[in-house]
């Protein structure tokens, strides 16, 4: 699992750092350290963490619990309002 955080958007709540402690951590009052390639244990942690995160900063790649995949889009023909 890859992460990303916004460091711009992050305001230094430390939700992510209380919700997964293994990935996210403070240093001093506003600064966030974070592991951008989590373990997989950490996957329910870090989704946790990204939800909880105020202002959305936890951008979070490979991360599918329990939700199913969108179905792919389908091309190839116009489609008709009825």
């Amino acid at each position: 699992m890859r992460l990303v955080v916004d460091l711009n958007r992050c305001q230094g709540y430390a939700q992510c750092a209380f919700l997964a402690p293994n990935v996210f951590a403070m240093h001093g009052d506003e600064g966030l350290l974070y592991d951008p390639q989590a373990e997989d244990a950490q996957r329910e942690r870090v989704a946790q963490a990204a939800a909880a995160c105020p202002v959305q900063a936890i951008l979070v790649d490979d991360l599918d619990l329990a939700a199913p995949a969108p179905a792919p889009a389908r091309s190839g023909g116009k489609a008709s309002d009825g």
